[in-house]
């Protein structure tokens, strides 16, 4: 469970455990806290996407499936900034422990309704489960070109890896958590168990997908409208998925407000609009310390993301690049570094030569991700009018 404390300061601590360097720090943290404002920008994009195909569901079973029911997600994607901006006022996560497993809810619901769904269409007969080689390459109205499905897969790869986007926050949750035993060896295991657990689960989905949809499988099983109906369980399961993305914003936006205010809160100790607080007794939560300083930069903050979600509202695109971005430097090459310096691992050693080997081939991944996942966005812009697209 996340509990988070009042003044995490990630910063420190990986000051401290990467001490290979005052370069390579500064690119850590500035990889670190970007990475955390592009997935921001992500989640704002998937929950206004999941609030789009609960409207368009809607309005398929009331004028049928091949009604246009076309909408623009902006309003939607700014009423998820709204939210945002008021929960960015909480201070801390104390008063709302219950956070982590609303979360855990939300995540196994929608999963398991979107792995039902597939597994139903699967065994349904009349329609095809797909080809090993996947879409065709051709002239025919269903293939692509050459290129075309090289840049897919290219992105699918920025998509995978976004799945693991929790090493962003890895240091953060350990850092809440209760000892004896000691932090490391529970993160140790509950790594290990969440990592297995997200990799059986997202792969099985994968495939059951696959298997549903076959060539055609849409990027997202339950707003790409591969299912139709029923229409009221594939609602709850997007409303479920805002539900969670509400809180996941908070997670990995609680990091950056931290080691922001801190660092502006020592450089200007004596400064009221910064400092002082004023209580107001906020319905269903307490007492809430509003600060003038943190209402108008976390306010900004959320603006920055929600204005750049609507510039780009593309899910499998920006979600391929976040995960591109994030993946090499934090979940690979860092750790890695900071686990050569701290064992003292020999250079040219055998270890050390795999690990640079890993480093390596997770680069060459984030790299061929990236260009995917660009490319990608480069075709959307071809269709696409800032604020005025209707999806």
């Amino acid at each position: 469970m996340i509990i988070w404390h009042s003044h995490v300061l990630f910063f420190a601590q990986l000051m401290m455990m990467l001490s290979t360097g005052p370069t390579q720090q500064w690119l850590c943290a500035f990889t670190q806290y970007t990475n955390l404002w592009a997935t921001a920008v992500g989640y704002t994009v998937t929950a206004s996407t999941s609030m789009v195909a609960i409207k368009r569901s809607d309005c398929f079973h009331s004028n049928g499936d091949n009604s246009p029911c076309h909408i623009s997600n902006n309003p939607y994607m700014i009423t998820f900034g709204v939210f945002q901006i008021i929960f960015s006022q909480i201070p801390d996560f104390h008063r709302i422990w219950w956070l982590s497993i609303v979360a855990a809810v939300m995540s196994l619901s929608y999963s398991s309704i979107g792995l039902g769904l597939g597994i139903g269409k699967a065994f349904e007969s009349g329609h095809s489960h797909g080809t090993i080689g996947g879409i065709s390459i051709g002239h025919g109205p269903d293939d692509v070109s050459r290129a075309t499905k090289v840049w897919q897969v290219f992105q699918a790869l920025g998509n995978i890896a976004f799945a693991y986007s929790f090493s962003a926050i890895l240091i953060e949750i350990q850092d809440t958590l209760k000892t004896p035993p000691p932090e490391n060896k529970t993160m140790k295991r509950a790594t290990l168990i969440g990592v297995s657990t997200t990799t059986f689960f997202y792969m099985t989905i994968g495939c059951v997908g696959y298997a549903a949809f076959g060539n055609n499988a849409p990027g997202n099983l339950l707003t790409g409208f591969g299912f139709y109906n029923p229409y009221w369980l594939i609602n709850f399961a997007n409303a479920c998925i805002v539900v969670h993305l509400v809180g996941a914003y908070q997670v990995f936006s609680q990091p950056i407000f931290a080691v922001f205010e801190s660092w502006i809160g020592k450089r200007r100790p004596h400064s009221r609009f910064i400092h002082n607080d004023h209580v107001m007794n906020v319905p269903f939560y307490g007492a809430l310390s509003v600060n003038l300083f943190r209402l108008v930069w976390r306010t900004a903050f959320v603006f920055s993301t929600t204005i750049f979600a609507m510039l780009f509202p593309f899910f499998n695109d920006i979600v391929g690049l976040i995960g591109a971005y994030g993946f090499w430097p934090l979940t690979v090459y860092f750790p890695v570094a900071m686990y050569i310096h701290q064992q003292n691992i020999r250079r040219w050693s055998t270890k050390w030569v795999w690990l640079q080997i890993l480093s390596l081939i997770s680069l060459l991944v984030s790299i061929v991700a990236a260009l995917g996942s660009v490319e990608g966005i480069y075709q959307d812009l071809k269709h696409y009018t800032p604020f005025k697209t209707k999806y």
